[in-house]
């Protein structure tokens, strides 16, 4: 079986230490400390336009959870909401843990699990809310079409989806943005970042969101979602 990847976040970028990685998001210069407060920004509206009642959320990759962890918190429907966050890394995933249970977060379980294989998270579908960031710079074309092609059946009617995906050249997102259209997701934001690590790199990153306009007449699919690409 091939390596089901890295933490969230990991666009683009070659490193093969995902734990030691996410230490990039404690640096104020980072352009990922940009990317996260734009899922941030997102998430929280999401949340906030979820219906009455609990919110199923679920994060793929999911990495040290941040994005989910960091909002949670203060958000007016943090009670209503379980989430599921599946990381393959053992040690991204215990950090994610601890950092939940310091916030007081009972109910996000974080799993440690191959987030390309639906089985691993299906007893939370239907999602309010999907996230699905720092995977389509890990994946091939196929397997982010065949994603979003998936996402309706993982999804309820009205729930939101976000992702990211990196825009060097060539840049792929006008197609996923399509691709999500095409699948019933009504796009309801896109943030093209260009953020700044050193005068010379410019890191271009897009982060996107949709909400599914209808029920999807298919079941959560059997087989693989995704297979990150070796390094």
């Amino acid at each position: 079986m091939s390596h089901p990847g890295p933490p969230g976040g990991s666009d683009n970028i070659g490193v093969t230490d995902w734990a030691d990685w996410h230490q990039y998001y404690d640096d104020p210069a980072s352009p990922l400390r940009a990317r996260l407060a734009c899922v941030k920004a997102y998430l929280a509206d999401a949340l906030d336009q979820a219906p009455p009642g609990p919110v199923s959320l679920v994060s793929l990759c999911a990495g040290q959870g941040r994005d989910v962890i960091e909002v949670l918190p203060g958000h007016p429907r943090r009670d209503d909401v379980r989430a599921v966050l599946v990381e393959w890394d053992e040690r991204t995933a215990a950090f994610a843990r601890q950092s939940a249970a310091t916030a007081g977060l009972g109910q996000v379980e974080v799993r440690v699990a191959d987030a390309g294989l639906v089985a691993s998270f299906a007893d939370a579908l239907p999602a309010d809310v999907l996230l699905l960031c720092g995977i389509f710079g890990n994946v091939s074309d196929a397997d982010i079409e065949h994603t979003v092609a998936a996402a309706p059946a993982l999804c309820r009617p009205g729930a939101t989806v976000i992702w990211t995906r990196g825009r060097r050249p060539p840049d792929l997102t006008p197609r996923v943005r399509a691709w999500f259209a095409a699948s019933g997701f009504e796009e309801v934001a896109f943030d093209a970042l260009e953020a700044y690590d050193t005068p010379e790199f410019r890191p271009m990153m897009g982060v996107g969101a949709g909400r599914l306009r209808h029920a999807s007449d298919a079941g959560p699919p059997a087989g693989r979602l995704f297979s990150f690409r070796p390094r």
